[in-house]
């Protein structure tokens, strides 16, 4: 596990983040639409790390390389799409980063690289199957070891009634 320095997002200087986690769910864009909107309304910015999870099984074939790049492209597309929504709703211009290897593992490295993450914030799915991969992977495993607050957003909400939580 990753050693987490100090939080320094309240010191003069520097803006709380809220980072939010990108993946392909429907949930995800909730998480967005709220992690901007409440960054817009406290001066604070955005992180969106997506996660590039590339098939290992391909590594013995001599193509990990090329398997691993195309991921990368493809989360990467992702968070541009993301990252304009977020312009479009609230003005806010996210940093995106592309992360690979193990979710959890992936958080907390980003986290630790930047000390202004004061928030993580994860979209969760609204049916009858449980708040979905994410939330449960993350949650299940090791969210009690993150060393910042996790918001959840549930997906069923609207973009009004995240608004109006948002501030």
């Amino acid at each position: 596990m990753v050693e987490i320095k100090r939080r320094r997002s309240f010191e003069a200087g520097h803006r709380l983040k809220f980072m939010v986690l990108v993946d392909e769910t429907p949930e995800c864009d909730r998480a967005v639409h709220f992690a901007v909107r409440r960054a817009a309304r406290l001066g604070a910015r955005v992180v969106m790390l997506a996660v590039a999870e590339p098939p290992e099984t391909m590594e013995w074939l001599g193509v990990g390389d090329a398997m691993r790049a195309e991921a990368e492209a493809e989360t990467q597309a992702r968070l541009e799409v993301l990252a304009a929504a977020a312009r479009q709703a609230a003005g806010v211009d996210p940093e995106l980063v592309v992360g690979t290897g193990e979710r959890a593992d992936a958080i907390l490295r980003q986290i630790e690289a930047d000390e202004d993450i004061a928030f993580l914030v994860l979209g969760a799915a609204a049916g009858s199957d449980g708040p979905g991969p994410l939330v449960t992977s993350i949650a299940g495993r090791s969210a009690g070891s993150f060393p910042v607050p996790v918001v959840i957003v549930p997906g069923a909400l609207s973009e009004a009634e995240i608004t109006a939580l948002a501030g």
